[in-house]
């Protein structure tokens, strides 16, 4: 059996929830990386996770239907866990 009780899964969907939130609420938030550009063919209307690992590192994971991408924002971390907190 997990060691996944009923409050840490609460916790962890709250954040991303608020993660997302945060997102769709500041569509300019994530800059593409120096030297890329944003991809058009980001599948629109389709769930997005952005997961934090470690709040100290600034990273922040995007998931998307199959795809992974990765920014460093700090801010952006800032801003989701000052949210994550209300």
């Amino acid at each position: 059996m997990s060691n996944t009780s009923r409050r840490v899964f609460l916790a962890a969907a709250g954040s991303s929830a608020a993660a997302a939130a945060a997102l769709a609420a500041a569509p300019g938030a994530l800059a593409a990386p120096s030297g890329q550009r944003p991809d058009d063919s980001a599948p629109d209307g389709e769930p997005l996770v952005a997961y934090i690992d470690d709040v100290t590192t600034g990273r922040v994971a995007i998931l998307f239907g199959e795809d992974e991408v990765v920014v460093q924002d700090a801010d952006l971390v800032r801003r989701l866990t000052r949210a994550a907190r209300k």
